[in-house]
């Protein structure tokens, strides 16, 4: 009685063992460069709201005619501005969520960056009446 065998090869094993060992030689640098594209896009996109959450400010108290230096109310947080734009210290109230991303000083560091001094947003409140702040994006080193 001649009974039929089931299973693999050995050598149908070791050829797909090695068809998997190339083409993940070629995957796996594409997939750590897609998680420095992802911090560099976070820190561009976080730059954008802090760009509009100034700006948003600015225009809030520009429409209800409050000194240069009054106080705001976005959202239920109290901002501190200067110069009708918020202050360093200040800048992170306006923002709804900042997660994955530390903030001391009016810096936002990206969490989990190889050089996070390299990967961050700085906002300068503005240095005079009728100057906007300064707003940096960082993306070198993320």
């Amino acid at each position: 009685m001649n009974k039929a065998m089931k299973g693999f090869t050995l050598i149908e094993l070791v050829v797909v063992i090695t068809i998997l060992g190339i083409l993940a030689a070629f995957a796996i640098p594409r997939f750590a460069n897609l998680e420095i594209e992802a911090r560099k896009a976070a820190v561009q996109g976080l730059g954008g709201s802090v760009r509009s959450a100034a700006t948003l400010a600015h225009s809030l108290s520009l429409a209800q005619g409050l000194a240069p230096a009054a106080d705001v109310v976005m959202e239920g947080q109290t901002i501190t501005m200067a110069e009708r734009y918020p202050e360093d210290a200040s800048i992170d109230n306006a923002l709804v969520d900042f997660t994955g991303f530390t903030f001391a000083g009016g810096v936002f560091t990206k969490d989990g960056a190889t050089t996070p001094a390299n990967c961050s947003v700085t906002y300068v409140e503005p240095a005079g009446a009728n100057l906007p702040p300064t707003i940096t994006v960082d993306d070198s080193d993320c």
